[in-house]
């Protein structure tokens, strides 16, 4: 396999959309020390956009004046956002309109409305009626209509769960619609019941109808009364099936009696399940049923429910750091504990660091571990802060006035791939050289010519080591100055050699193709010392192995350590003959960073037009000629004279860029595999919407179009067809 790159523009450029995605604009000629002020002068040219109109937005980010676009961390051809605002009208409004306006209209009013004043849909009456007499026993009230009276103790089914709470009547009221209406329903399913679950008061009053509410059920049946069909009340835990849970309707299945034990069998949501608590199994009560200590005010006895917490299952002699303050765990002083918004963990006021002698009037705490730090949240339309790790680079201290931001070195990555690096990685490092471990041994190294010693006969190359110059600052290469030492990356390459390391006098294989494989990739910048390198860009050139390596004295008088490698790869060469053939059989052409075709046409494009200005504006003088300009044969310069002309086969990146961007899965952020169309016309990964689906989420991820639970997820099998066309192999791994 041969890959090819190409080394990235010395410019820096960015993409800028607007927030409406409509309009999109490359920014170019930038650095990485551009200002945020400069920035905007450029978009205000290509966008027709003042730049005190301008809010730009990168990774949820306002960039504010001042700031570099460094200081963001803008990378090579991101896409910044640009939010216009709206120009403020100036004409003057009537003092009767501007009297009529008020914080509501604006959208930022938090006063309550009449209406919302107005609205308590039954529970205001309900809970005055049920405190306005705070007694121990507050008395029956009988509303007139329905089963239940007001205060009345009974059992409420919550409507999530399908399990039977105890609860207490606080209001009974009509539903609006009526009999006739509804074609005659029954009078019971007019009725709602407010109802207020003793054991969780926070859910605070629910409305319920009829069939969701019945007496308080207060009759445990013995052993010998339970028979097969009876549908009875029991107490099981879906989850955990031998502990204690919820209490559900359940018919009887079957019950069996040994010697040590008694088992029963019912089913209602879950088929045959085993009933634990054999001894509490309760009847229903009949609605309407007005006799026995259920139907009056006093409260029953209380039904055991499962714990709460799972951790000390609610055991008031244990400690807790789960259900009680998550410092000490003691369950003591519920008045003086605080529950953190975030975590929802409780902790003591006398626990924190530092204790608090009051509770705090916010209504919003947090946890110190949940707590963020004031001083460093950026608010919109703020400075940044200053970063620590920035505050430490060369840079920060440097009195020079270079602007480095354009150098190739100090891009860095420029896109990031979710395909692991092993499996597609020919040389991970963005600057160095070999890339390998010094207990492990060299998985690549990149021939560049960076050293005089180097010599390059194509299947074999003299290498030399890394070390022995003084790259302090902000370097990435400087003049040799001290000698080089067999460690580090120098040990890592030693260790592909099939011989024992030998740290004073180098070492020779006697098997030399035993040796570890090692990955090599020749640059264009080599191509003036070697007629092997490629003549553009980074080339793969196949597994070479370790011959020998020995310490001698360079060119530059100190201690270097070389390094013989020969070829070992079953694949011709890509400088040979067989190798360029096999190279068009393959198809392999130059990869270039998203963005640099048209930098460089954009780039070509300006300077023609500056050398049309130069000629209108110049006056042919006696004995003065113009210069021809100097391109290669093919139609490409050379690396460093800016006038390359790329393949029109190559302009159709833009295209290929385009499809990319329309055809992204909203959820996995790749190009759709298995693309489903949805009736809104939104393209998404079938696994995706799956998994969409599983979580319950029946939903377009793209613009949260009700898809429904029965939605048939059908392939677009045309459209899949021209991504795999487009992008072949980009399936590899999705299955």
């Amino acid at each position: 396999l041969v890959l090819f790159g190409v080394p990235l523009f010395a410019a820096m450029w960015i993409q800028v959309r607007t927030m409406d995605g409509k309009e999109t604009h490359r920014v170019d000629s930038l650095s990485k020390l551009t200002k945020v002020d400069e920035l905007r002068v450029k978009i205000a040219e290509l966008f027709n956009v003042e730049a005190e109109r301008q809010r730009l937005f990168y990774r949820g980010k306002q960039m504010e004046d001042g700031h570099t676009i460094f200081d963001y961390n803008v990378g090579l051809n991101d896409i910044v956002q640009l939010l216009v605002r709206q120009k403020l009208s100036s004409v003057p409004l009537p003092k009767d309109k501007e009297a009529e306006l008020s914080d509501s209209d604006s959208g930022c009013g938090s006063a309550q409305s009449e209406s919302d004043k107005s609205s308590t849909h039954g529970e205001s009456d309900g809970q005055s009626a049920g405190t306005s007499g705070q007694t121990d026993t507050p008395d029956l009230i009988d509303p007139g209509f329905g089963f239940y009276k007001i205060n009345e103790f009974v059992d409420a089914r919550d409507l999530n769960m399908g399990a039977w709470f105890e609860a207490q009547i606080v209001n009974v009221t009509k539903t609006t619609k009526s009999s006739s209406e509804d074609g005659g329903s029954d009078e019971e399913e007019e009725i709602i019941y407010h109802v207020k679950y003793e054991d969780y008061p926070e859910n605070g009053v629910v409305q319920l109808r009829g069939k969701d509410v019945r007496p308080r059920a207060r009759t445990v049946y013995q052993w010998h009364q339970l028979e097969k069909g009876m549908i009875v009340m029991v107490n099981y835990n879906p989850d955990e099936p031998k502990e204690r849970g919820y209490w559900y309707d359940a018919e009887i299945q079957r019950k069996r009696e040994t010697r040590t034990q008694r088992e029963v069998y019912a089913g209602d949501s879950l088929n045959d399940c085993r009933i634990m608590f054999v001894t509490e199994i309760y009847k229903i009560e009949e609605p309407g049923c007005s006799e026995g200590p259920g139907a009056s005010s006093d409260s029953p006895l209380k039904r055991s429910n499962g714990p709460e917490c799972k951790v000390c299952k609610d055991d008031p002699k244990k400690n807790c750091r789960m259900c009680n303050c998550h410092v000490c765990g003691v369950k003591q002083d519920p008045d003086k504990q605080l529950l953190c918004d975030e975590c929802d963990m409780a902790f003591h006021t006398y626990c924190l660091n530092p204790p608090l002698t009051t509770i705090p009037e916010d209504e919003d705490w947090y946890c110190p571990e949940c707590r963020n730090d004031a001083s460093e949240v950026v608010l919109a339309g703020e400075k940044l802060k200053e970063s620590k790790k920035k505050a430490k680079m060369a840079s920060a201290s440097s009195s020079s006035q270079r602007d480095w931001g354009k150098g190739m070195a100090c891009v860095g990555r420029t896109k990031q791939c979710t395909i692991p690096k092993n499996e597609s990685g020919v040389h991970r490092p963005h600057v160095a050289g070999i890339h390998g471990r010094s207990n492990d041994g060299a998985y690549s190294l990149v021939l560049a010519g960076g050293y005089e010693d180097d010599v390059d006969d194509g299947n074999e190359f003299t290498y030399t080591g890394s070390g022995g110059r003084d790259l302090s600052g902000n370097k990435r290469t400087a003049e040799q100055s001290c000698d080089q030492k067999l460690t580090n990356m120098n040990r890592a390459l030693a260790l592909n050699c099939n011989a024992a390391v030998n740290e004073k006098e180098g070492a020779e294989a006697k098997d030399w193709k035993a040796g570890k494989p090692v990955r090599v990739v020749r640059s264009s910048k080599g191509r003036k010392h070697s007629k092997f390198s490629p003549e553009d860009g980074n080339r793969y050139d196949g597994i070479y192995k370790v011959v020998k390596y020995w310490p001698e004295k360079g060119k530059s008088g100190f201690l270097v350590w070389r390094y013989l490698l020969k070829r070992n790869d079953d694949e011709p060469a890509p400088w040979t003959r067989d190798g360029k053939e096999r190279i068009k059989k393959l198809g392999l052409t130059m990869q270039y960073p998203e963005g640099y075709l048209e930098a460089v046409a954009a780039k070509e494009k300006e300077k023609e037009n500056k050398n049309d200005d130069d000629e209108v504006e110049e006056t042919p003088t006696k004995g003065k000629r113009k210069r021809k300009s100097q391109t290669g044969s093919h139609g490409v310069s050379q690396p460093r004279t800016c006038t390359f002309r790329p393949e029109p086969s190559l302009l159709s990146l833009r295209f290929i860029n385009k499809v990319e961007e329309v055809f992204l899965c909203i959820c996995c952020q790749e190009v759709v595999y298995q693309p489903i169309t949805t009736e809104c016309q939104h393209n998404v990964c079938r696994e995706c919407l799956q998994r969409s689906f599983k979580a319950e989420v029946y939903t377009c991820p793209a613009c949260r179009h009700d898809l429904g639970k029965n939605y048939q997820m059908t392939v677009n099998k045309p459209l899949q067809a021209i991504l795999t066309q487009l992008f072949p192999g980009y399936s590899s791994g999705r299955c």
